[in-house]
């Protein structure tokens, strides 16, 4: 059985949450409209960490630094924008004492979250062992093997959760 899609999840909903740190995956959500749609900013500009509280985004086309600059903005992604002729530049403050406690009880609310995606998906198979009909012994060792999957899977999501704690923390 794999839990991939929700360790995914749980890593994405993870990467959205700021931390102190320069990280481009906090733009992921961000989209610019440009050339009549939304686009990501990825798709528009390079986004390189220039040291650990700040990234710089340096578009193909200069004609979309005010566009890429407004979205930032507007997004209240708690981060400052100032621009220039090549681009722009995205600087991360210093968490202070309760935001890094609104930002933890965030992680863990998602962590709950994809536990419940791991249960629901647990009593799934469930219902589908106990359908098959198959005979007990069968059925003990796909329980077993089930358990033994949800538990692994569990301790992956655990583990996400220390290690954005620990940037939470830092």
């Amino acid at each position: 059985m794999q839990y991939g899609g929700i360790l995914e999840w749980l890593r994405k909903e993870y990467s959205g949450i700021r931390s102190g740190q320069a990280s481009p995956a906090i733009l992921d959500a961000v989209k610019v409209e440009v050339y009549g749609s939304p686009m990501a900013i990825n798709q528009l500009a390079t986004i390189t960490i220039s040291d650990p509280r700040s990234l710089r985004i340096m578009p193909w086309d200069k004609n979309v630094i005010n566009s890429i600059d407004s979205a930032v903005r507007q997004s209240n992604l708690g981060v400052s924008v100032a621009t220039d002729s090549e681009g722009l530049r995205i600087s991360f403050p210093q968490l202070t004492a309760e935001n890094r406690q609104t930002l933890l009880k965030l992680a863990k609310q998602r962590l709950e979250e994809a536990r419940i995606k791991v249960r629901n998906e647990r009593q799934k198979i469930l219902d589908d062992i106990d359908k098959k009909g198959a005979g007990e012994d069968e059925q003990k060792r796909l329980k077993n093997e089930l358990q033994k999957s949800v538990e692994e899977a569990n301790k992956k999501l655990e583990e996400f959760y220390q290690k954005k704690e620990s940037e939470l923390l830092e």
